[in-house]
C-alpha cells in the first residue's frame, strides 16, 4: 500500500503524544473529566483505520448506550474523519467509511452501545475504543469483545473516569500487573488540560470524594476509610529530596514473598524519607529469590532486612539468607503491635507507612505501587475496638490483585532501626548477630 499523508488538524498534548507512541494492543486509560480522552480515542480510531492493512477493516467506538455514544463522540468523529477526501458519513448507521483509493483500504468506523452486549455478538473488529467503561456489564470484555477481536488480532483501548469498583477498575488493576497491557492514569495535574481557576471552581463545588474521583482518578474515593489517599501518594511522587535529606538514615529492605501463584515476590529499598523502584519477581523458586536478595544486599549494604513469613510462605527465603550469613529477619503480620491501639503488627506497619507518605516521603513514579498503597481500607470493627487494615485476601477478592509492592514497603516500617548501630559498610554477611547490624525496638 502506498504511503498517504493526510492532515487532520489534531495537535496532541504531551500526555496524548506519549500514549500514541507507547500504547500496546491492549490498553486502559484512566483520565479525569474533560481531560481529552475521548478526542484522543477518536484520533486513534481514525489513525488506525486509515492505515488498516486488511480489506473491509472494521473499527468500533462503544459507549454504555448508543445515544450516549452519539452525544459523546459522533461530532468529533465526523469533524476529523471528513477531512479525509472521499470519506462517506452514514447518519442513520452512525458510521464513517473511508474510500478504497489513494492508498486507503476502505475501513469503516462505527458507533455502538453496550447496554445490550448480545447485540455486539457476531461482529469482528480490527480495533475498538470502549468509553465510560465503569457503566458497562462485566461480561462485555471476556464474553463479547475479546472474541470479536480474536480472528483479526484487533486492539482495544478502554477509557474512562473512575466510578467505584467494577469492570473498569478490574481492567486497570489487571493491566498494571500485566506486561502485555498498557495501563496509565492521568489526573488533572498530569494533563494540564484545564485552567487552574476552573479546577478550583470544580473543587469548591464538589464534595472531597467527588473531586478525588473525577479529577484525581481515585477508584477508592467513595471509601471514606481509605488509609492512604491517592492524592497523598501522587504528591509523594513529586517530592524532591536532596541526598543530604536521607543519607543519614539507616538503609532498610522490605521483602514480600509470593503467597500464591498469581502473586509476586517484591523487594523494595527505603532510607529515611527516600524509597526506590521496587524489584518484582514472578514465578521464580525461593532459592533464586533469596539469591537475588543477597546480590542486592551486597550491592546496597542495608542495616536491616525484614522478610514477610506470614503463613510460612517466606520461611525458606529467610532461612536461606540466614544460612548464608545475612541477618535478615522474619516478620509475621499477625504479631502483637507495640501500640495497643492497633489490632496487629500489619496494621501498625501500614499506619506508620501512611504517616511516612504524608510526612514528606519520596515515592517512585510507579502506577502499580500507587494503586496498591491507596486501595486498602481501615476500620476498628473488632471486639477489641482496635485499628485494623483490610487483609491481603480481602483486597484480592475486592480488587482482583494482591498489594505485594505496598506490603513490601510497609515491611520497612516493621520495627525502628537505630542509626548508631548501623552495620559497618566495609563488612560483609559474616556479621552473625542482629546486634552487630542494628538495634530494634519491640523485637520478637
Amino acid at each position: 500500500m502506498e504511503e498517504v499523508r493526510i492532515k487532520l488538524g489534531f495537535t496532541p498534548r504531551a500526555w496524548q503524544a506519549f500514549v500514541f507512541r507507547n500504547i500496546l494492543r491492549f490498553a486502559v486509560l484512566v483520565v479525569h473529566r474533560r481531560g481529552g480522552k475521548t478526542l484522543l480515542a477518536i484520533m486513534k480510531l481514525i489513525h488506525e483505520a486509515l492505515k488498516c492493512p486488511r480489506e473491509r477493516g472494521q473499527y468500533a467506538y462503544i459507549a454504555p448506550e448508543l445515544k450516549q455514544a452519539k452525544g459523546i463522540a459522533w461530532d468529533y468523529l465526523k469533524a476529523y474523519a471528513t477531512r479525509v477526501p472521499g470519506a462517506i458519513v452514514n447518519e442513520s448507521e452512525l458510521s464513517v467509511k473511508f474510500p478504497v483509493e489513494a492508498g486507503l483500504s476502505g475501513a469503516k468506523i462505527r458507533l455502538f452501545g453496550a447496554d445490550n452486549p448480545n447485540s455486539l455478538r457476531g461482529y469482528y473488529f480490527d480495533g475498538a475504543v470502549v468509553d465510560e467503561v465503569a457503566q458497562m456489564k462485566m461480561e462485555l470484555w471476556g464474553e463479547v469483545l475479546l472474541p470479536a477481536l480474536a480472528d483479526r488480532q484487533g486492539w482495544v483501548l478502554f477509557i474512562g473516569t473512575p466510578h467505584g469498583i467494577n469492570l473498569f477498575s478490574k481492567l486497570y488493576f489487571d493491566g498494571l500487573h500485566d506486561a502485555t497491557w498498557f495501563a496509565k492514569s492521568y489526573t488533572y495535574l498530569d494533563t494540564k488540560a484545564l485552567p487552574e481557576e476552573e479546577v478550583e471552581r470544580m473543587r469548591a463545588s464538589m464534595t472531597p470524594s467527588q473531586f478525588k474521583q473525577e479529577m484525581l482518578c481515585d477508584f477508592g474515593a467513595s471509601d471514606d476509610n481509605a488509609l492512604i489517599p491517592q492524592e497523598a501518594c501522587r504528591a509523594a511522587v513529586n517530592v524532591l529530596l536532596e541526598p543530604t535529606m536521607y543519607e543519614y538514615a539507616p538503609r532498610i529492605l522490605g521483602v514480600d514473598v509470593a503467597w500464591t501463584g498469581g502473586d509476586r515476590s517484591v523487594v523494595i529499598k527505603r532510607q529515611g524519607l527516600m524509597s526506590w523502584e521496587p524489584k518484582v519477581y514472578a514465578g521464580i523458586p525461593e532459592k533464586t529469590f533469596a539469591n537475588n536478595i543477597a546480590t542486592l544486599w551486597n550491592e546496597w549494604r542495608p542495616a536491616a532486612c525484614f522478610v514477610d513469613v506470614t503463613g510460612g510462605y517466606g520461611g525458606e527465603v529467610l532461612s536461606r539468607l540466614q544460612d548464608a550469613g545475612y541477618d535478615a529477619r522474619g516478620v509475621k503480620f499477625s504479631w502483637k503491635p507495640s501500640n495497643e491501639k492497633f489490632l496487629n503488627l500489619r496494621a501498625e506497619m501500614w499506619f506508620k507507612m501512611a504517616e511516612w507518605v504524608k510526612g514528606g516521603a519520596k515515592l517512585p513514579n510507579n502506577e502499580t505501587l500507587i494503586a496498591e498503597l491507596s486501595s486498602p481500607t481501615y476500620a476498628n470493627s473488632n471486639a477489641a475496638n482496635r485499628l485494623q487494615i483490610e487483609s491481603k485476601d480481602d483486597i484480592k477478592k475486592r480488587l482482583g490483585f494482591s498489594p505485594d509492592m505496598a506490603d513490601a514497603l510497609a515491611l520497612t516500617h516493621a520495627f525502628e532501626v537505630y542509626q548508631e548501630d548501623v552495620i559497618d559498610l566495609t563488612r560483609g554477611p559474616e556479621a552473625k548477630s542482629m546486634a552487630d547490624v542494628s538495634r530494634f525496638r519491640n523485637g520478637r
